[in-house]
C-alpha cells in the first residue's frame, strides 16, 4: 500500500488527520491525540442522548446508502430484553474505493472507539468488525488495537471502570464482495454462505443471530467520536449552508488516469471541478478527461461537462446525474476505451454475484458476454438494445442491488458514449487501437 500524501491546503482533515502517523496506531499515541475521551463521555450519557447528538449532527452513512445514522440507531428498542449487536462493515470491496482500509491502517483505535460508542448507543454489549479478507495490514492493526483496548480496561465487562459491558471483536471475511451487503455480512458472520436475505424482517428487528442489529460503515463510526467531543454544531459547519441534509467531511478515494491519486477529505458540497483539477491535479500530461465515476463502480458515469458544476454531496451528485455512493472517484481519460472499461466492471459484478437471483445470475453473465463481443468487434446494433433491455430486467427486481450495480454503468455508458459502442460495431474493432488491417498494394497504387 502506498504512503499517504501530505494534506492539500484545501482539504479539511478530520478523519485523515493522522494518516501516515505511525504513533497514532498505538493506544498511547491515540490517547495523546485525544483518543477515548469521547467514549468516556458517552459511557456517562444516556444512550438515547447519544443518538440525539448524532441525529442533530446530520451524519449519514458513508458506505453508500447515506441513511441518517442517528435515526438508524433509534430503530433499536433499548430495554426490550433482547441482546443487541452492532456490526461494522469493513468489507470494503467496491472497485475504486479504498478509504476505509486507511482508517483501519493508520487510526485503528478511532474505529474501535467509534464501535464502542455505537454499540453502547443502541443498547448493545457486543460489536463485530467484519473486515475484508484481503486487508492483511489493516487486519493486523485492528487486531492489535482491540487487544490493547482490552488490556487497558477500555473494553470488556467493566469498560473504562463504568461497570458497563462493551465488547469489540474483529472477524475476518473470506473475500466476497457480496458480503459488503449488510444481510450477506450477517450470514457470513454466522458461518453461513454470504447470501443476502430477503427483507423484511430488517436487521433492527431480526439481524445477526436473529437478534436486533445495526450495521454501520467504518467511516461512519470513525466520525462519531469527533461529533461527541466537538458537538453537533461543529460537525454541521462542514457543508453547504443551503443544504442541511449533507453535513460533515467526506473521504474520497481517487484512482485511474489522474495526476495525484489517493485519499482526500473535503467538506460536503465541495466543488467537484476544483477537486478534480486542483486537489487531484487533473488528467495525466497530454491527456483529457473523458469520464468520471464519482462514487465507486456501481454509480452512473459522468461526462466532463456534467462534472463542471457538480457539488460533492449526496444531493449534489444526484443533481449532476450520478450518486455519491462510497466516494470512490474513478477518472478515465481519452486514451481509454469505454466499452472495455464498462465491460471490466460488468465482469467484476458477474464474478461476484452470489447467484441467488435469476436476474442477477443470468443478467450479469449475459451482459459481460455481450460487452466482450462488442469490444472484440463482433457485436451488432441489436446488442445495444439487448443490453438496455437486460439492464431494465436487472434493476429493482432482486434481493440485493448487485445486479442494479452492474446495470447502472452499462446504461449510463451507452447513453453517454454510444458513439464508441457503435464504432466498435461498424468498424469491427476498437477505434482506439492501431489499424492492423493488411494493405494490398495494387499496380495503380504503386504507380
Amino acid at each position: 500500500m502506498g504512503y499517504p500524501h501530505a494534506p492539500h491546503p484545501r482539504e479539511t482533515v478530520v478523519l485523515s488527520k493522522h494518516f501516515g502517523d505511525a504513533e497514532a496506531r498505538t493506544l498511547g499515541g491515540w490517547r495523546a491525540r485525544g483518543g477515548y475521551r469521547a467514549l468516556e463521555q458517552a459511557l456517562a450519557m444516556d444512550p438515547v442522548a447519544i443518538q440525539n447528538v448524532v441525529k442533530e449532527s446530520g451524519l449519514r452513512g458513508r458506505g453508500g446508502a447515506g441513511f441518517p445514522t442517528g435515526l438508524k440507531w433509534s430503530f433499536m428498542k433499548i430495554g426490550d430484553g433482547k441482546p443487541h449487536y452492532l456490526c461494522c462493515n469493513a468489507d470494503e470491496s467496491e472497485p475504486g474505493t479504498f478509504k476505509d482500509r486507511e482508517i483501519m491502517r493508520w487510526t485503528p483505535h478511532a474505529l474501535v472507539e467509534g464501535c464502542a460508542i455505537g454499540a453502547y448507543a443502541i443498547g448493545a454489549e457486543t460489536a463485530y468488525v467484519y473486515i475484508r479478507g484481503e486487508f492483511t495490514e489493516p487486519l493486523m492493526h485492528m487486531t492489535a488495537a482491540v487487544k490493547e483496548a482490552y488490556a487497558a480496561g477500555i473494553l470488556g465487562a467493566n469498560a473504562m471502570g463504568t461497570g458497563k459491558t462493551v465488547n469489540v471483536y474483529v472477524h475476518k471475511g473470506a473475500g466476497a464482495y457480496i458480503c459488503g451487503e449488510e444481510t450477506a455480512l450477517m450470514n457470513s458472520l454466522e458461518g453461513r454462505r454470504g447470501n443476502p436475505r430477503i427483507k423484511p424482517p430488517f436487521p433492527a428487528v431480526a439481524g445477526v443471530f436473529g437478534q436486533p442489529t445495526t450495521i454501520n460503515n467504518v467511516e461512519t463510526l470513525a466520525a462519531v467520536p469527533h461529533i461527541l467531543t466537538n458537538g453537533a454544531a461543529w460537525y454541521k459547519q462542514f457543508g453547504r449552508a443551503d443544504n442541511p441534509k449533507s453535513t460533515g467531511t467526506k473521504l474520497y478515494s481517487v484512482c485511474g488516469n489522474v495526476a495525484r491519486p489517493g485519499n482526500y477529505e473535503v467538506p460536503m458540497g465541495f466543488p467537484f471541478k476544483d477537486f478534480l483539477w486542483d486537489l487531484c491535479g487533473g488528467p495525466l500530461p497530454g491527456r483529457k478527461i473523458k469520464a468520471v465515476i464519482p462514487g465507486g463502480a456501481s454509480v452512473p458515469i459522468l461526462t466532463p461537462a456534467e462534472c463542471e458544476g457538480a457539488l460533492m454531496d449526496y444531493e449534489g451528485f444526484v443533481a449532476a446525474g450520478s450518486m455519491l455512493g462510497s466516494g470512490g472517484v474513478i477518472v478515465i481519460d481519452d486514451a481509454q476505451c469505454m466499452v472495455k472499461q464498462i465491460g471490466r466492471l460488468a465482469r467484476f459484478f458477474a464474478h461476484e454475484s452470489c447467484a441467488q437471483c435469476t436476474q442477477c445470475r443470468e443478467g450479469t453473465a449475459w451482459t459481460t458476454k455481450i460487452l466482450e463481443r462488442i469490444e472484440a468487434g463482433q457485436g451488432t446494433m441489436k446488442d445495444l438494445d439487448t443490453l438496455l433491455d437486460l439492464s431494465e430486467q436487472m434493476t429493482v427486481k432482486t434481493i440485493c442491488v448487485l445486479s442494479d450495480s452492474c446495470a447502472t454503468p452499462v446504461v449510463s455508458g451507452i447513453q453517454k458514449f454510444r458513439d464508441e459502442f457503435e464504432a466498435h460495431i461498424t468498424g469491427k474493432r476498437c477505434p482506439l487501437l492501431p489499424d492492423t488491417t493488411p494493405r494490398i498494394a495494387t499496380a495503380a497504387a504503386a504507380a
